[in-house]
């Protein structure tokens, strides 16, 4: 369930109070992320077979006073959430990203208080939110702990540290542990000299050329790593 369905079915209650204090103009989170979701929609280029490319960064254009707001209220929390309802209904609509989904607020001095303006743009980046792309050789894609990401640059460093591309939560991680390189021969996981190690099928290594299917551990965070279709459990 999606942050705007969240607010339509009780969370709306509690955050809308909060904003109906903070934004004498009456500016409401639903009406940011029904604006964000018509951007996806009016923005998709179909870009081949099965293949619609939407745009992953997102700027939100507001008035000096309800931007103060946003900032006093919790702007980062607020990204985050229209990150999740921006990725979740390009899943719902089979779009795809080519590099991660950002949702920033700008402000425009002479913008009228209670409107806003959306900018987006198409970023590659190392990663994507996997939504109706398959994975593939060239964009494999990785599950970590349940958290689904294409890999659609040709190096992609997993850690704890802000400059990760995928960060881990996990204080057994290193802030660089770990670095997934899609090569012409194959794709290869390389530790990064972290404190615990890389470990594929179990199994303590240096660096490994992935076979389809292989599970990755660093510190207590499990990896899989998918080139095609997953099994079927019931076939």
């Amino acid at each position: 369930m999606g942050f705007l369905d969240r607010f339509e079915n009780g969370v709306e209650r509690a955050v809308n109070n909060a904003f109906a204090r903070a934004f004498k103009s009456e500016l409401k989170p639903v009406e940011l992320s029904s604006a964000l979701r018509r951007e996806l929609d009016d923005r998709a280029a179909v870009v081949g077979r099965d293949r619609t490319v939407v745009p992953n960064e997102f700027t939100i254009e507001l008035s000096t006073a309800d931007y103060d707001q946003v900032e006093a209220w919790g702007a980062e929390a607020m990204a985050d959430e229209f990150a999740a309802t921006v990725t979740e209904h390009a899943a719902s609509q089979r779009y795809a990203f080519v590099g991660p989904v950002t949702v920033s607020f700008s402000e425009n001095v002479e913008q009228e208080a209670g409107r806003f303006r959306v900018h987006s743009a198409t970023v590659r980046g190392a990663v994507a939110p996997a939504t109706s792309q398959p994975p593939s050789a060239r964009h494999p894609l990785l599950d970590i702990d349940g958290q689904r990401y294409l890999l659609t640059g040709p190096v992609t460093i997993i850690g704890r540290g802000s400059e990760a591309d995928i960060i881990v939560d996990d204080p057994g991680v290193s802030r660089r542990h770990l670095e997934i390189r899609v090569t012409p021969d194959g794709v290869i996981a390389s530790d990064l000299g972290s404190t615990n190690g890389l470990y594929v099928e179990g199994h303590q290594v240096p660096a490994a050329t992935l076979l389809d299917g292989n599970t990755l551990t660093i510190g207590r965070t499990r990896i899989l790593f998918w080139t095609g279709p997953e099994p079927d459990p019931d076939a």
